[in-house]
């Protein structure tokens, strides 16, 4: 299955400041600042919605084509992700802009001041799937990126019959209800947290019941909870896989998008797709950072095959590496 995926492509500068924040930020004072804190370590990660699925995506054996807009500042962004085994073809580079980028500061409290940088993402509605994609492709995911660049990609999609999944994620929060219908609208799959959810059915007016009248699926992430898949056969749960220890929780839900998408080019069950979501999300949980973690598919599916019995369909993976788990 050729998979495109569309989204926010982005470098995340993560700052820990060893004191509070709030020894600066007094109240009654706050309607005049002009502070500055002395951060004792810096680190940049690869990041962004897009490459952080198609990261994961590549890992689990497939080859995700990215579609998005970057900055003069991509070239050793694009290598990384061309040796994990994502197509970047389709990202297009703006040399008068930077990369997106997420700048936050952490105090010992894990208090937390944060900016965003939209820098070559907002180019992105100028981007159409047409110029992106050397050939069709059987699934588009479209996730949060320039809220116009995402209507567009639902427009053509629709236009073109590309099948889609459709994950509005945090711009849920800043389109307006009529967008939002708008853009699920023929949507194969839908995909939410259940904060978004809420939101998306009080804006839309849209019952969760009234879901699939516009979409094939509707899949509601839970956190610690897990995530239930919602299709007219039925409802299934997918519990989470136990963590070995937590590092960070950033890009937990991409990774069970990768999961997820994986099981989808592969044609095997919601149950199965869920739960390799679910794996490839606890592996984003150990690590610090959205694209630190790595495995080989004997690790995953031995792993894998510790919490869910996957009726042999995994064999599939170990395959295309003459890998074998019992």
């Amino acid at each position: 299955m050729k998979i495109a995926i569309t989204g926010s492509i982005a470098y995340d500068y993560i700052m820990s400041y060893p004191g509070e924040f709030s020894e600066m930020l007094q109240a009654g004072g706050l309607e005049k600042i002009s502070v500055s804190f002395l951060v004792d370590e810096m680190t940049r990660h690869p990041g962004g919605v897009a490459p952080n699925i198609a990261y994961t995506l590549a890992l689990l054996g497939e080859r995700p084509y990215l579609v998005g807009t970057a900055g003069r500042d991509f070239s050793d962004y694009r290598a990384f992700l061309e040796q994990a085994g994502v197509d970047t073809y389709g990202v297009e580079l703006h040399e008068d802009l930077f990369t997106a980028s997420f700048f936050v500061s952490t105090d010992r409290l894990n208090n937390q001041i944060a900016s965003f940088y939209t820098g070559a993402m907002a180019r992105a509605r100028d981007l159409t799937l047409q110029r992106a994609l050397q050939t069709p492709v059987d699934l588009v995911v479209i996730s949060p990126n320039d809220p116009v660049a995402m209507s567009n990609y639902a427009n053509e999609c629709r236009e073109s019959g590309y099948s889609f999944l459709y994950d509005p994620g945090q711009q849920v929060a800043r389109v307006n209800g009529e967008e939002l219908a708008e853009g699920l609208r023929g949507a194969s799959v839908l995909i939410v947290n259940d904060v978004e959810h809420e939101a998306l059915c009080r804006k839309t007016g849209i019952i969760h019941q009234k879901l699939l009248d516009h979409v094939e699926t509707v899949i509601v992430t839970r956190g610690e909870h897990g995530a239930d898949i919602y299709d007219r056969a039925g409802t299934y749960h997918i519990p989470v896989v136990p963590e070995q220890r937590i590092e960070d929780p950033t890009g937990v839900g991409d990774a069970f998008r990768a999961g997820l998408l994986k099981g989808l080019a592969a044609g095997w069950p919601w149950e199965i797709s869920g739960r390799l979501g679910a794996l490839a999300a606890t592996y984003v949980l150990e690590h610090r950072g959205t694209q630190a973690h790595n495995f080989t598919h004997h690790e995953f599916v031995e792993r894998f095959r510790q919490h869910f019995d996957d009726g042999g369909l995994l064999d599939e993976m170990l395959e295309s590496t003459n890998e074998k788990t019992a």
